[in-house]
């Protein structure tokens, strides 16, 4: 594949729950991918389901195939894989390289930065389920791109061909970002999950239908909200609504 095209020969590191779905939007977009990454039974059955054909490769294998190069790995892998393979001359000039990492920016790439790579830092704001469920929810999110000025339209085209909407956050603000969402997702999880288990206890057969409804309409008017300053709890209806003292009959 050439980059002259616009089409490019993509590698995915991880195949967890975000690298299999990003890499199956990229190919619905026209871009080939050339292999990826898999060392566990689940991933490979991940793989097998949202890439049928693709090639199972060793990373440095995929880094010598690609001219992007997408590292899906936990945050706590991220400095060591990019750090080791620079150590082991694996990185090739001109070649893009995209993290998904949401709490780092580009810094992060830094030790590959020698070899003449092109860094993409790209967060998609989504809670991912590694099924083609999520090829549809990424229509509707918000990718955090960090990157050098001359490339960023790179990460941000890149962000579109998936289906989702770009969002610049500078490198600065990556930590900050990347709690503001953990917060997000592990509160709304949390808080769920008891409400669940509260109907569970009354008999309740299907708690998650009870509840849906209420939990996605609470979610949308506090998000219709996001524009205050704060959120008004006494100006949204519903049963989380702040109680307030009726006046008539």
């Amino acid at each position: 594949m050439s980059q002259k095209d616009g089409r490019l020969g993509i590698g995915i590191v991880g195949a967890g729950r975000v690298g299999p779905v990003l890499a199956a939007a990229l190919a619905g977009a026209g871009h080939a991918i050339v292999g990826i990454s898999a060392h566990s039974a689940d991933a490979r059955d991940r793989v097998d389901s949202m890439l049928p054909g693709v090639p199972l490769l060793e990373v440095p294998q995929i880094i010598e195939r690609s001219e992007l190069v997408i590292l899906a790995v936990p945050d706590d892998q991220l400095p060591d894989l990019v750090s080791g393979l620079a150590a082991v001359d694996a990185w090739q000039p001109g070649q893009l390289v995209m993290h998904t990492s949401a709490r780092y920016g580009v810094r992060v790439l830094d030790p590959a930065r020698p070899a003449g790579i092109i860094p993409l830092a790209v967060h998609p704001a989504l809670t991912f389920t590694g099924t083609s469920l999520d090829l549809a929810r990424l229509r509707d999110a918000w990718c955090a791109v960090t990157a050098p000025s001359p490339v960023l339209p790179i990460a941000q085209a890149l962000v579109v061909e998936m289906g989702a909407e770009p969002i610049v956050i500078a490198e600065e603000h990556r930590a900050a970002y990347a709690d503001a969402i953990t917060a997000a997702s592990e509160f709304s999880t949390a808080i769920v999950g008891q409400a669940i288990a509260g109907l569970r206890d009354i008999g309740v057969e299907e708690p998650g239908r009870v509840l849906g409804a209420v939990v996605r309409s609470a979610v949308d008017n506090a998000l219709r909200s996001a524009g205050a300053d704060s959120i008004d709890l006494a100006g949204l209806d519903g049963p989380a609504s702040t109680p307030r003292k009726e006046t008539g009959d």
